[in-house]
């Protein structure tokens, strides 16, 4: 079955892991920006960042048929140094042009500071006067909830914000709900060892339905499996859940969110 993966960061991987996506059935993915394992000192680095986003993963995507997107910001574990955010996020609007950017993120928070909270806000003005799409990561473990709450109480304070174009990531057991309620997209991120397994994804849509309701990867450097997307299909297969239910997850989901960006086109995918 064909997919799209709404979440994986293809700049630590190899291109081996391209070409195994596209045997799994990978049509089209969508790359945020993130942390690189350090803290990057300039905004020079960033712009270098960028490039490789919106120049370089689009053709190294390209070669195994893969569409590849993208998303730009500073993420929230670098939101600490408040002046080089500030350089980046005035640097962003150089990159919204690129043919594959589809909004800004993933921003959020990370240990959930007054920093931190600054800077998100910052970046959530930037796509309401560019017109973007947001992609939000929520902390890790037991700063989630809270973080998450506060994600969504200050995205509701501005006014700008279309709550249908905003996808909020990570979400699991204790967070799904609200973010649904609150009218945005929710993102489960199945990984091997944190967030989320397909086993609990699937519960999850058992539970809340398919609307504004999609999984991803996350793959990076880090304990993750690019591949993480089939092992859900198979999950939902398992369970005997139509080949419509797993689509709409998997790939319906995914472009009707994504093509509220001006950038993206929906991929012919397999019937």
């Amino acid at each position: 079955m064909d997919y799209i993966d709404p979440h994986i960061h293809m700049v630590s991987r190899t291109t081996d892991d391209y070409e195994t996506l596209a045997r799994m059935g990978c049509v089209a993915m969508s790359e945020p920006a993130f942390w690189a394992g350090f803290d990057r000192g300039s905004v020079e680095s960033f712009r270098d960042y960028f490039r490789q986003l919106t120049e370089f993963e689009p053709k190294r995507a390209a070669q195994f048929g893969i569409k590849h997107y993208t998303w730009l910001c500073i993420n929230a574990k670098e939101a600490e140094n408040v002046s080089l955010s500030r350089e980046v996020i005035a640097m962003i609007p150089e990159f919204l042009d690129a043919s594959n950017v589809l909004g800004i993120g993933e921003i959020g928070l990370n240990k959930n500071t007054k920093n931190e909270s600054t800077i998100f806000l910052e970046h959530v003005d930037l796509a309401a006067r560019y017109n973007q799409q947001i992609l939000i990561h929520t902390p890790h473990l037991e700063d989630k909830y809270q973080g998450t709450k506060m994600i969504l109480d200050m995205l509701v304070s501005d006014a700008r914000i279309e709550r249908s174009r905003v996808l909020v990531d990570h979400v699991e057991e204790h967070t799904i709900q609200e973010v649904l309620d609150r009218g945005f997209w929710a993102g489960m991120t199945l990984y091997p060892i944190t967030k989320c397994t397909p086993a609990r994804a699937a519960d999850m849509i058992e539970r809340f339905g398919t609307e504004r309701l999609m999984a991803n990867s996350a793959g990076d450097w880090g304990p993750s499996k690019p591949t993480a997307i089939p092992d859900l299909i198979m999950e939902l297969k398992r369970r005997g859940h139509s080949r419509d239910l797993i689509r709409k997850i998997v790939y319906e989901n995914p472009c009707e969110f994504f093509s509220q960006s001006k950038n993206f086109k929906a991929p012919i995918a397999a019937p």
